[in-house]
C-alpha cells in the first residue's frame, strides 16, 4: 500500500451520497485503498446484528455495500471503517454490562453526543458484540479489512468502574484508583493486563478479518506523535500495519510535528508499513470539519508524512461536501507520489546519530513546574527541545525505542542521545554502558538513568560510571536566572566568543565528577528588581556539564534540563551548545550532510532505485501557530553524500521539480547543488 484515501460519511449521507462519483475521484488519486464507513455506532448496510444500530436515514440503501462495490470495480481495496468505542441506549439498557462506569456507577456519555455511551473493552461487547458485526460484514462483502476508530490510541489509560473492571482490580489486589499512579503497584498491574487486553482483542478481530480471506487484515488506531503511554513496542508485535491517526495541527504545535510521529512509528516497525491520516479539513482550534485546510500546511503535511517513511493517507468527512478546495490538494500531491512511487520504497534509513525514544519517560515521569502541578505531558518537551537542536543543526538522525536497546541496534550508529531518559531499566542500561565500551559515543541530559523502569529512585545514575558523574542531592529547580560559567576551553565551547557565562538550564541534578571542570554552575538568583540582580554565589566548582573522552567513545552528560530549558525559553545559546555538543560526540565527517540558509528537516533512505534526499522547508512564520499559508523559498543548499562503496550514481534528480541536476562523484561522495 502506498497510497490511501477515507471518506467519513455521515448518519445523514445515505439521502445524497454519490457513490459512484467517490469511486472515481478515489481512483484519480490512485490510491490503493479506501476506509469506508460499516459499522460499530451506526450501521450504513441492513444489518442483522441486535443493537446495532442503522443510520434513520438509510431506508433501502446498502450504502456500505454500493461504496464497497464502487472501490471494486476500479480495483480499489476496500477496509471496514469501525467504531467499538459508543453505543446507543438502547443497548445500555439491555447489556449494562457492555458500558464504561464512573465511580458513582454511572455510564459515561458522550461530551458533544451525550445520546451515545463509552463501552468497556473488557467487556463483551469488544469480544462478542463488535465480533459479531464484523464477521456480517465480512461475510456479505468483499472487503479487505477492518479498521477501528479512536481504538485503542496511545493515549493515557483511562480507569474504568464497571463491574467488569472492579472484578480485574479485584485479581490484580484491590480497588480501581481515582488516579493512573505509576508509583502504585496497583497500577502498575493494571497497564500489563490493560496491555495484555489490547493485544487479546487486537488478535481476536485479526482471525476474524482472515475467516474469510487469509490476505485481510485487522489494524487499529494508533498514533500521538511522541506524547505516548500506551508500549508501543508491545503494540507494534500485533499490528500487520502502523496506523497513525494524527491529521494534523492546533494551538502552538511545530509543523514538524508530523515527521516526529513518523520517526515514533519507524522506531518500532523498523522498516514495516506505516501509514497517517491526513486530516483534509480545518482540525485546528476551534475545529471546523466542514471546510478546507489551507493547501500550504496541508501539502507540507503530506509531505512529511511520506519523508518520514510513512505512507500517506488522505481523509474527508462528509459524503456531500459543499467545500471541495481540497479535493485538488490530494489529486496533486499523489499524483506526484505514484509518477515517483519506486524513489518512495525504502529499504533502509541513512542516519548516524540515534536519539533514544524512552517510552516510560514519557509516558510516566513528571516533576513540578513552576506556577503548574504536577503534570505528565512536560516530559515531552526534554525531546522536543532535543530534536529542535537537531534540526537547527542539520543532523540526520533515527528515534531508538527504548524496547529496542540491544548491541544489533545500537552498532548502526555512531552516537546515542538521551534526552532525559529518567525510567531506564537495568539490562536497558548495560546495553547502553556495553556500546559506549565498544566505541559509541553519548550524550545525555538530567535525570538519565536516575530511576528504575518504574520511575524507582536510584541513589545515583544507574549509569554513574559512564557519566563519570554521581548525584550529590535532590533536583534543584525550577529557577530562572540561573547561568553556567566556562572554566575551560572546549570544542562544545566553541563560538561563545566574548562571554564567560551561558545561560543555566532550569531545573538541574547536583552532581560531583573527577573529570576537569569546564562548565560550572553559577545558581539562580533574582531577576527583578534590577537593584537585587546580582550573583549571590558568582563561582562554584558544580559542574553544570562533564566533558570527556573514553578510547573511541566521547561522552556529554549535562547536569540540567537544558534540551527542556531549550524548548521553553527558545534561547538560541541553548541550543548552540545541544547542537555542538552532538557534533563533537558524533565525529567529523558525517554521511550527508546540507550546508545553506533556513530552517530545514531532512531525511536520507536507501530506496529501491538508489537513493532519496528529503528536504522539508520549515522556514516559515507559521511553523509553531497557525496554518502555513505560504511557502518562503530557500537559497541554495550544497550536499554532499556519501553513498555505499562501488556505487556509482547515474543521475541526481530533484522529483518536485522534475529537473536534472548536475553533480560530482569522487570515490564515494556525491556533491550537488540544490
Amino acid at each position: 500500500m502506498r497510497r490511501c484515501g477515507q471518506i467519513n460519511y455521515n448518519e445523514r449521507d445515505p439521502l445524497t451520497m454519490d457513490t459512484e462519483a467517490w469511486g472515481d475521484y478515489w481512483a484519480s488519486l490512485k490510491v490503493d485503498a479506501v476506509l469506508l464507513n460499516g459499522g460499530g455506532i451506526l450501521a450504513f448496510y441492513p444489518t442483522e446484528v441486535p443493537y446495532h444500530r442503522r443510520s434513520q436515514f438509510l431506508g433501502t440503501r446498502d450504502l456500505f455495500g454500493e461504496l464497497v462495490a464502487a472501490m471494486k470495480r476500479r480495483n480499489i481495496r476496500a477496509v471496514a471503517r469501525m467504531d467499538c468505542n459508543l453505543a446507543y441506549e438502547d443497548a445500555l439498557k439491555a447489556h449494562p454490562e457492555w458500558f464504561e462506569r464512573n465511580q458513582d456507577g454511572a455510564p459515561r456519555p458522550h461530551a458533544e453526543s451525550p445520546w451515545l455511551f463509552a463501552t468497556c473493552m473488557f467487556s463483551t461487547y469488544f469480544t462478542e458484540q463488535m465480533s459479531r458485526i464484523y464477521r456480517e460484514i465480512n461475510q456479505r462483502y468483499a472487503i479487505d479489512g477492518f479498521f477501528t476508530n479512536g481504538w485503542p490510541s496511545t493515549g493515557p489509560l483511562r480507569v474504568c468502574y464497571c463491574e467488569n473492571c472492579r472484578n480485574l482490580f479485584a485479581k490484580l489486589g484491590g480497588e480501581p484508583p481515582a488516579e493512573t499512579d505509576i508509583s502504585n503497584p496497583l497500577y502498575r498491574n493494571y497497564y500489563r493486563a490493560y496491555m495484555d487486553r489490547i493485544q487479546e482483542i487486537w488478535r481476536l478481530w485479526d482471525n476474524i478479518a482472515r475467516e474469510k480471506n487469509s490476505q485481510s487484515v485487522y489494524v487499529g488506531n494508533l498514533g500521538g506523535g511522541f506524547d505516548t503511554v500506551k508500549d508501543l513496542k508491545q503494540l507494534s508485535s500485533v499490528a500487520a500495519w502502523f496506523n497513525a491517526d494524527h491529521q494534523g495541527r492546533a494551538g502552538e504545535t511545530p509543523i514538524w510535528n508530523c515527521a516526529q510521529q513518523g520517526r515514533v512509528a519507524y522506531s518500532v516497525m523498523q522498516g514495516r508499513t506505516i501509514t497517517n491520516v491526513s486530516g483534509a479539513y480545518s482540525n485546528a482550534q476551534p475545529v471546523w470539519r466542514h471546510v478546507s485546510k489551507s493547501p500550504a500546511e496541508l501539502t507540507l503535511w503530506m509531505a512529511q508524512t511520506t519523508a518520514s517513511g510513512m505512507v500517506p493517507w488522505f481523509h474527508w468527512l462528509g459524503g456531500s461536501p459543499e467545500d471541495n478546495r481540497w479535493r485538488e490538494v490530494g489529486r496533486s500531491f499523489f499524483d506526484w507520489l505514484a509518477a515517483n512511487e519506486a524513489h518512495f520504497r525504502n529499504r533502509r534509513t541513512i542516519a548516524d546519530v540515534a536519539v533514544l525514544y524512552p517510552q516510560r519517560t514519557v509516558a510516566f515521569y513528571s516533576r513540578p513546574e513552576s506556577t503548574r502541578p504536577r503534570y505528565r505531558g512536560g516530559s515531552v518537551d526534554y525531546l522536543q527541545g532535543l530534536y529542535y537542536a537537531l534540526l537547527e543543526g542539520r543532523f540526520f538522525f533515527d528515534l531508538l525505542h527504548e524496547g529496542n536497546l540491544d548491541a544489533a541496534n545500537l552498532r548502526k550508529y555512531r552516537a546515542l542521545l538521551l534526552p532525559n531518559a529518567a525510567y531506564l531499566s537495568e539490562a536497558q542500561c548495560e546495553a547502553i554502558r556495553q556500546y559506549v565500551k565498544d566505541g559509541g559515543s553519548l550524550l545525555a541530559t538530567f535525570e538519565s538513568s536516575r530511576y528504575s523502569e518504574w520511575g524507582e529512585p536510584r541513589n545515583d545514575f544507574q549509569l554513574a560510571d559512564v557519566f563519570d558523574a554521581h548525584v550529590t542531592g535532590d533536583v534543584i529547580g525550577p529557577h530562572g536566572n540561573s547561568y553556567a560559567r566556562i572554566e575551560a576551553r572546549h570544542p562544545v565551547l566553541d563560538g561563545f566568543n566574548g562571554t564567560a557565562l551561558l545561560p543555566g538550564a532550569e531545573n538541574r541534578v547536583p552532581i560531583s565528577s573527577a573529570v576537569p571542570l569546564t562548565l560550572s554552575v553559577v545558581p539562580a538568583y533574582p531577576a527583578f528588581p534590577p537593584e537585587m540582580v546580582y550573583p549571590r554565589t558568582p563561582r562554584t566548582t558544580e559542574p553544570a556539564a562533564v566533558f570527556q573522552e573514553k578510547g573511541k567513545s566521547r561522552i556529554v552528560y549535562f547536569a540540567g534540563d537544558v534540551d527542556r530549558t531549550c524548548w521553553r525559553s527558545g534561547n538560541s545559546d541553548i541550543s548552540q551548545l545541544l547542537q555542538n555538543a552532538i557534533r563533537w560526540v558524533c565525529g567529523p565527517e558525517p554521511r550527508v550532510s546540507i550546508t545553506g540558509e533556513g530552517l530545514i528537516e531532512a531525511f536520507a533512505w536507501e530506496t529501491e532505485p538508489g537513493y532519496a534526499l528529503h528536504l522539508l522547508n520549515y522556514a516559515n512564520p507559521n511553523m509553531t501557530h497557525g496554518a502555513i499559508r505560504h511557502t518562503y523559498t530557500l537559497g541554495a543548499q550544497h550536499v554532499r553524500f556519501r553513498v555505499g562503496k562501488d556505487r556509482a550514481v547515474k543521475n541526481v534528480r530533484a522529483l518536485r521539480s522534475a529537473a536534472t541536476l548536475k553533480f560530482q562523484q569522487q570515490a564515494e561522495t556525491v556533491r550537488f547543488d540544490l
